[in-house]
């Protein structure tokens, strides 16, 4: 059902995840390095992607014989790295490059659809109705669509500083994400 208060959530969650401002100086340099982006492709791979593990991420995890709260426990830990990544500006989870096209590696997938994402998506469905985590993908989306388009006016507005600082403040607030992702699902595993 419906839920304005739960869909801004999940796409700010999924927002902070995501991290498409903070990645505008990795698309930038691709651009720098001759590789072509189509905004449009790269938007579309990626809602694909995450909407197929919105629905079928957890019959996969069944076929593993893993619940969904394990997998969130584990998706908050993932969560707290990123987050402690943006903050102390480390770099834990290595970005492969791609072999001269941009568009749907590394944009689409990881550094949109990548494992934060589908780890995060996953461990939402253990709190959130999936019809807002699908309308908060779609959100987050349009929104990746807008900054891959704009990528090169975005950079000149936000300067070094500005990205850097977004990416602090959404750092801490994925790691108090995480923090409670871990400690609801934690909870679970007592009752059940």
């Amino acid at each position: 059902m419906l839920n304005v208060k739960e869909l801004i959530s999940v796409s700010l969650i999924l927002f902070s995840v995501i991290d498409i401002i903070g990645n505008v100086p990795i698309v930038i340099d691709l651009k720098r390095k001759g590789i072509k982006i189509e905004s449009g492709k790269a938007s579309l791979v990626a809602l694909l992607i995450m909407t197929l593990f919105l629905y079928g991420g957890e019959a996969l995890l069944h076929l593993f014989g893993v619940d969904v709260a394990s997998f969130a426990v584990a998706g908050a830990i993932v969560i707290f790295i990123i987050g402690l990544e943006m903050i102390l500006g480390v770099e834990i989870f290595k970005h492969q490059q791609g072999s001269g096209k941009g568009t749907i590696v590394p944009i689409a997938f990881p550094l949109i659809a990548g494992a934060g994402t589908m780890t995060t998506i996953i461990a939402l469905k253990a709190k959130y109705d999936v019809v807002n985590i699908q309308l908060g993908v779609i959100l987050n989306i349009l929104l990746v669509f807008l900054v891959l388009r704009f990528s090169d006016w975005i950079s000149r507005k936000l300067g070094e500083d500005g990205a850097n600082i977004l990416r602090k403040i959404f750092g801490i607030i994925l790691l108090a994400i995480s923090i409670k992702l871990f400690k609801d699902n934690l909870a679970s595993f007592k009752l059940g």
